[in-house]
């Protein structure tokens, strides 16, 4: 017998040993597996990657089975809270840098358009038609990322355009749709301070972020 069929063989008894293995877990056990799974993912989702596990097992175990714990509950909130509004101004700031230096470096290309505002538009498409004014109501289709390319949202991608009133959107686009006419399809990149400023934007859109939309202006209502 030949070493190939030999190392075959022996990851097929040791993949039948892991199986076997796993098919052991009590309910309880896949229950527990579960939660720290659910645990780990949503620290890792709010920018708690690099916690040691160890010690957060240490702690889950004190207070589970009512050990005295190494610090207060209270000062378990302080340190979290701070660790976290610490983390937030570094990804605020570094969001704001990057917005700077992309919005820099994209004024410098061709057919890039920069407006007294800080406003940037690349036209696509020229359209031939009317210009809307702050109250008339518009119909666009749309796709919106952040600077690195995340998309955020999309009309283009739920395949069905959106209408709302210009002066109900945001200032970037409220500026980029008063100039724009009927039938324009341009690429808008706007400063944070045009977009959601400070606060961001629900889970998608974080503070300081500056924004890229392609918008093409089907219609005025």
């Amino acid at each position: 017998m030949n070493k190939t069929i030999l190392m075959v063989i022996a990851i097929i008894l040791i993949n039948c040993l892991e199986i076997k293995a796993q098919n052991t877990m009590t309910k309880m056990d896949s229950l527990s597996y579960s939660i720290g799974i659910l645990m780990g993912q949503n620290l890792k989702n709010q920018g708690f990657d690099k916690l040691d596990p160890a010690t957060v097992a240490d702690a889950i175990n004190d207070v589970m089975k009512g050990n005295a714990l190494k610090i207060s509950e209270e000062e378990a909130k302080g340190c979290v809270n701070d660790y976290a509004q610490n983390q937030a101004a570094i990804q605020s700031a570094e969001a704001r840098k990057g917005g700077e230096i992309f919005l820099a470096e994209n004024a410098k290309k061709s057919g890039v358009t920069v407006t007294a505002s800080g406003l940037q538009y690349e036209v696509i498409t020229a359209g031939t038609g009317a210009t809307p004014s702050a109250t008339d109501k518009v119909k666009v289709h749309y796709h919106g990322t952040l600077i690195d390319g995340t998309i955020f949202d999309s009309s283009v991608e739920r395949g069905e355009p959106i209408s709302f009133p210009v002066n109900g959107v945001i200032q970037g686009w409220q500026e980029a749709l008063q100039l724009m006419k009927v039938g324009d399809k341009w690429k808008v990149f706007i400063p944070f301070n045009l977009a959601y400023g400070d606060r961001g934007a629900g889970a998608k859109i974080p503070p300081y972020s500056a924004l890229v939309f392609e918008v093409e202006l089907l219609g005025i209502e």
